[in-house]
């Protein structure tokens, strides 16, 4: 491992096209959940990979379902059909919250297509039951899927990440209380933050990139900078920045056109940015849309989950974990543990403990962590993880409820 060394890493706000995309996809997930607690049930049948695709004034839903009755209408034969309304309205909903009202992109206006249909029978039957016949769910598909755990923020994530959401998050804010000039942000932006590391530890800013929409058509970029320099140096907090540190506000100049009227945006294209930023692996899998009967999403959690409590247990100062499945089959094929030599014990020692402390088949996982419920939407924009978990049950994954028993696993 590198002593002294820049790493960098970027983020998009939720008005980004491909966030706002990510956005509406997991709004129809929590739509689902919701509509399936309405209407009695049972959440752990519902089945969702939901895509969206926007540009100029166009949305369009497509994917896999199995759908509560509520969602549903019957067409002219008595068929039953998806019901289109409810999944518009909550596009619409995401769209104002987010902050489109542009004649290029709005949330009254812009059209709305769903193409959702049944899930594939073939897929289905390997997840209702899996191959091993051990009674839990299958995996809905093969993959791998990588957790990862640093001590390098309060968060227990990495440094260049951490601070390139909370720039945006504070922007966010700021633009939706309509404070002062930030008011007349837009909600289309992008951070980049590289930080120096001094003895393997994040040390200060090296440089700073910032791309923000505004309103304002009079604006070039130091406007731009003299009203987002105050929330970029609130973001970074105590960490310092470098006396030759290279700034970059709005380096094209005006920004006035944005979000899919500038930009088409697709579901999942920002997997780096939902996870570490680039510094730990990624298994390929993106999150947003997905029930977490798909492992993309709910191993991803869990392999953030115990890296985390490894960490935060005092095993070692970064953790790297990664869990591998098969369609069909419930539990792992394997797990696999880097302490990247800051162990205390040895990654065999990890990786045993693991095994006894959770149950990582994705009914184990979504039982564990209580993932059968509408707390998605939140997820779709600056990062999954390195988030507080919430008292409606949302970023369980980031809770510290396996130091202990993690750490008994292994005096055992």
């Amino acid at each position: 491992m590198r002593a002294n060394y820049l790493f960098t890493s970027e983020s998009v706000s939720e008005g980004h096209p491909d966030k706002v995309c990510d956005r509406i996809s997991d709004e129809i997930v929590d739509l689902v959940y919701r509509e399936a607690a309405k209407t009695g049930i049972d959440p752990w049948t519902v089945r969702i990979a939901c895509e969206t695709l926007a540009t100029t004034n166009r949305v369009v839903i497509a994917g896999e379902v199995r759908l509560p009755p509520s969602l549903l209408k019957k067409d002219k034969d008595g068929k039953d059909v998806i019901n289109p309304s409810k999944f518009k309205s909550a596009a619409r909903k995401a769209i104002r919250d987010i902050g489109y009202e542009q004649d290029g992109f709005h949330w009254k206006t812009a059209r709305i297509d769903v193409l959702l249909h049944s899930q594939s029978a073939d897929i289905a039957q390997g997840v209702d039951k899996a191959a091993d016949h051990d009674n839990a769910e299958g995996a809905g598909d093969q993959g791998i899927m990588f957790g990862y755990a640093c001590r390098e923020t309060p968060d227990l994530m990495p440094a260049p990440i951490y601070y390139s959401h909370r720039i945006l998050q504070l922007l966010a804010a700021a633009r939706k209380k309509g404070e002062g000039d930030a008011a007349k942000l837009g909600p289309d932006a992008k951070s980049q933050v590289t930080v120096r590391y001094v003895d393997g530890k994040p040390a200060e800013v090296a440089s700073i990139v910032l791309s923000t929409q505004h309103l304002d058509d009079s604006w070039d970029s130091d406007n731009v900078r003299s009203v987002v320099e105050p929330y970029i140096r609130e973001a970074l907090g105590d960490l310092k920045i470098a006396d030759d540190c290279k700034w970059y506000i709005n380096p094209t100049g005006k920004f006035v056109i944005g979000g899919p009227d500038g930009d088409a945006g697709l579901t999942g294209r920002k997997i780096i940015v939902d996870t570490y930023g680039g510094a730990a692996p990624h298994g390929g899998g993106a999150f947003s849309g997905k029930d977490t009967t798909k492992v993309d999403r709910s191993a991803a959690y869990a392999a953030r989950y115990l890296a985390k409590n490894v960490v935060a247990a005092g095993l070692a100062e970064r953790c790297t974990i990664q869990i591998a499945y098969a369609i069909g089959i419930a539990q792992p094929l394997a797990i696999y543990v880097d302490l990247h030599g800051t162990g205390k014990v040895s990654e065999d020692q990890v990786e045993a403990a693991i095994r006894q402390v959770i149950d990582l088949s994705p009914t184990g996982i979504r039982r564990h962590l209580d993932l059968n419920k509408p707390i998605y939407a939140r997820t779709s924009a600056y990062g999954h993880f390195g988030r507080k978990a919430g008292r409606d049950g949302s970023f369980s994954w980031e809770r510290l409820d396996l130091v202990k028993p993690l750490k008994d696993a292994i005096k055992g």
